[in-house]
């Protein structure tokens, strides 16, 4: 039964350990970078979606 504590804090030692050193090598201003530019072309995504459909929507109308 002792073994088994030893093998859990070994392992929750070397996940810990494994995150730790993958956070610090994190590039924040990167991801920002990365962060920012993916919210503006979701932004001009959806206003393109939204005129486009505005001008189906005007353009469609049958004329009498």
């Amino acid at each position: 039964m002792h073994t088994e504590n030893i093998n859990a804090s070994t392992r929750n030692g070397t996940v810990c350990g494994t995150l730790l050193v993958m956070l610090l090598q994190i590039n924040w201003a990167s991801l920002l970078h990365t962060v920012l530019i993916a919210a503006v072309g979701a932004a001009t995504s959806f206003t393109v979606s939204v005129a486009l459909g505005y001008l189906q929507r005007r353009f469609s109308r049958k004329r009498p």
